[in-house]
């Protein structure tokens, strides 16, 4: 199958799948946001974009902390009945799940993926990590 790309680097297909690469600069964070907002809206999955947006907000923010390299975004619909999101950098440490302290201003991002998922987890590939998570779908 073919992808669409334009400016952003976005490759999207038909619903099911789309993918995008970021440069590690701050607007990556907004510019996620607004794409996963859009294609999710555009596949009638209006039920979960609010809790996906924040994650995917939640990751990328973690990789711009951390990595210096591109971050990848894919989301999978056509796995049954989930959502599967992964956001992928070149630092091969995987993240550190912390107990942030009621003053703390950070270290709730993995907190929350574990709390508003299905599942989650971390996994090493040839050129750094990716962190993925699912959410169930309605119906």
């Amino acid at each position: 199958m073919v992808g669409v790309s334009d400016s952003a680097g976005t490759l999207a297909w038909p619903p099911g799948f789309a993918e995008w690469s970021f440069p590690a600069e701050p607007g990556a964070v907004r510019t996620a946001r607004a794409l996963v907002r859009d294609t999710l809206e555009e596949w009638g999955l209006t039920a979960v974009t609010d809790v996906t947006v924040l994650l995917v907000s939640e990751l990328v923010t973690n990789s711009l902390r951390y990595a210096s390299g591109p971050i990848g975004v894919r989301m999978y619909s056509h796995a049954g009945p989930t959502l599967l999101v992964e956001v992928s950098d070149p630092l091969p440490d995987p993240p550190t799940e912390r107990v942030a302290e009621p003053d703390d201003e950070g270290g709730r991002g993995l907190q929350l993926v574990a709390c508003a998922s299905l599942r989650w987890g971390t996994r090493r590939g040839n050129t750094g990590k990716t962190v993925w998570f699912e959410l169930s779908l309605p119906g």
